[in-house]
């Protein structure tokens, strides 16, 4: 599962980079996790508000910090 979280080093997006490497150690899922910072990329996916996460290629958060439960969604998923 390849993530990449959208966002240009705050802690929000700090936070949210490590909030999935926990649930996904936790829940025992591989991800390749990356750090998308250059805004140019970021608006390349359409996302307005940081931090953003995309999934396989596909935005499913945009702003704030996303719950615990949401990453356990997009995971079991």
């Amino acid at each position: 599962m390849e993530i990449k979280v959208l966002g240009t080093g705050c802690s929000n997006c700090k936070n949210t980079i490590a909030l999935i490497d926990q649930v996904a150690k936790a829940k025992g899922i591989a991800v390749k996790l990356e750090k998308v910072e250059e805004l140019r990329d970021i608006m390349g996916y359409g996302v307005m508000s940081t931090p953003g996460v995309v999934i396989n290629g596909k935005v499913v958060h945009a702003g704030g910090v996303p719950s615990r439960d949401k990453i356990e969604q997009w995971l079991a998923a």
